[in-house]
């Protein structure tokens, strides 16, 4: 089976994924395959440069090709992206019909930024079985 996880509650990143998940998948004991991580709020700090937890999972990623991404909006308030956010004008609080450029910045190798429309044409190559919510 095929998973994807979404990082959306305090500490998933630092606790969940770095104390159960992780250990786990680089054990090769996890149980499924995961095809991705997307990080929500403080949860993308892990995916910062030098970041113990970050640096793993992009050797994971590197190896299995599991997407690593961080919302845009997380990223960028957190200075961790540079550029707009990809689907959503700020200024107006309207959807736009062509994204916007944002890009990672000082995270891990591999990390991506985007949106839901980015994590889903991302993930259609390799789709996941279920989707959990941490």
């Amino acid at each position: 089976m095929k998973v994807a996880y979404v990082l959306n509650t305090p500490r998933a990143a630092s606790y969940k994924v770095a104390q159960m998940i992780l250990p786990q998948l680089e054990a090769g004991t996890h149980g499924v395959e995961v095809v991705g991580i997307f990080f929500f709020d403080d949860n993308v700090f892990a995916l910062r440069k030098g970041d113990p937890i970050g640096e793993r999972l992009a050797a994971l990623s590197a190896e299995t090709g599991m997407l690593i991404m961080a919302c845009d909006n997380c990223a960028l308030e957190r200075n961790l992206a540079e550029g707009a956010p990809r689907w959503c004008d700020p200024a107006t609080g309207q959807g736009r019909s062509e994204a916007a450029e944002c890009a990672p910045k000082d995270m891990v190798n591999g990390a991506t930024v985007g949106c839901f429309p980015d994590l889903y044409t991302a993930l259609s190559g390799n789709m996941p079985d279920q989707v959990i919510s941490l």
